[in-house]
């Protein structure tokens, strides 16, 4: 079993819930859905599922607020107005640069982030990189850029973290890792919502499932 990173799980975080309230959303000539109610509360994971195409991703989107909704609004409870400011988004692409190196690419996003979390090289361990940081993350393989995703969500405390798919290309040990950050960040007062197909083994999670059963 994982133990927690270090340094995080100390401090409680500040927003109490998200809240999605009257969503939809079309793309194209699709509506994906609408009238959509969605409330995520701080300490307990949300988990979205559905079958490929239901508008999972779109709704992670719309909740970071990197995706205009058709119709209805997005607000927290606690932290301020803005969303944007409290949130990690962990989406399909794993936002590496590939000349740069692995500690640079992790050093980036602590800097835009704003910190607060572990350092680089503490993170790096965390998340089975250790001794990597000089490397070009372009030699990494598929499950190490993910690993390196992930780490982001170490350096930088932010009380919301939104994960698409957060453990593709991640082997059973990796995954678990992943899971015990998750719980950490919950135990915390954090909020977590996620769009998946595996389990993620955070505890006992609510469930939102978009477009009926696969």
């Amino acid at each position: 079993m994982c133990n927690a990173p270090k340094g995080r799980g100390r401090q409680r975080m500040t927003v109490k819930a998200l809240v999605g309230d009257n969503l939809s959303c079309r793309r194209g000539f699709k509506l994906l859905f609408e009238d959509l109610a969605v409330s995520a509360a701080a300490g307990r994971a949300l988990v979205v599922v559905g079958p490929n195409g239901a508008g999972k991703s779109s709704l992670l989107r719309i909740l970071a607020g990197l995706l205009a909704p058709t119709a209805g609004t997005v607000r927290l409870d606690g932290g301020g107005e803005s969303v944007g400011e409290h949130l990690h988004y962990l989406g399909h692409e794993d936002a590496v640069k590939g000349a740069l190196t692995v500690a640079a690419n992790l050093a980036f996003w602590r800097t835009v982030l704003g910190g607060g979390g572990l350092e680089v090289e503490e993170a790096l361990e965390e998340v089975g990189l250790g001794g990597l940081g000089r490397l070009r993350a372009q030699v990494l393989s598929a499950g190490q850029k993910r690993r390196l995703a992930i780490a982001r969500l170490l350096v930088a405390k932010r009380p919301v973290w939104v994960l698409d798919e957060p453990t593709t290309a991640l082997d059973v040990k990796a995954q678990a890792r992943f899971a015990a950050f998750g719980r950490a960040h919950l135990a915390a007062g954090g909020l977590l919502i996620a769009a998946t197909h595996a389990p993620l083994d955070l505890g006992e999670t609510d469930e939102l499932r978009l477009g009926g059963r696969p």
